[in-house]
């Protein structure tokens, strides 16, 4: 059984996030903000990763993750925050 860097039920929300292709805008712990399409997540090394397309692509590891909104229309849910 794996351990979340996040909890369950909020990674559930990244995993559907990726399925349906959202574009989403991230806020990072640090400031930083990031958008682009949700593409998948990623264990490397034990860490916990979501995979972002955007004008750069981005590997952002979860724990960093502050809020997500979602800016594609008609999605299942609009706002997370971690």
């Amino acid at each position: 059984m794996n351990e979340c860097a996040i909890s369950c039920h909020l990674q559930d929300y990244l995993e559907i996030a990726c399925l349906y292709g959202y574009r989403v805008k991230l806020s990072l712990n640090g400031g930083e903000q990031v958008e682009g399409k949700a593409l998948d997540l990623q264990t490397i090394d034990k860490r916990e990763y979501l995979l972002i397309e955007g004008k750069t692509p981005h590997r952002i590891e979860l724990n960093q993750l502050k809020e997500l909104q979602v800016l594609t229309s008609n999605a299942k849910f609009t706002e997370v925050n971690f």
